[in-house]
């Protein structure tokens, strides 16, 4: 029984690697994209993470600010 899972009547071969290649696939994506993230998000933080309150109404004023904030507020 597990033989004819494995082999597939020939076809296991063809099969278990189109298998193998799409898990390390997405797993490669997962991983790039997770990283990227958090590289981004370091990112953010390192540049807004500690506005002072002069600075953060500054930002909420700016038209591109409003523009990103109206389109999300309807999501």
């Amino acid at each position: 029984m597990i033989n004819e899972l494995i082999f597939m009547n020939g076809y296991g071969l063809y099969v278990w690697s189109a298998f193998a290649f799409t898990l390390l696939s997405f797993t490669s994506l997962y991983m790039i994209t997770k990283i990227q993230h958090v590289k981004e998000k370091k990112k953010f933080i390192d540049k807004y993470g500690a506005l002072s309150p002069k600075r953060a109404s500054f930002a909420k004023s700016q038209s591109t600010v409003k523009e990103i904030l109206s389109n999300t507020s309807s999501i």
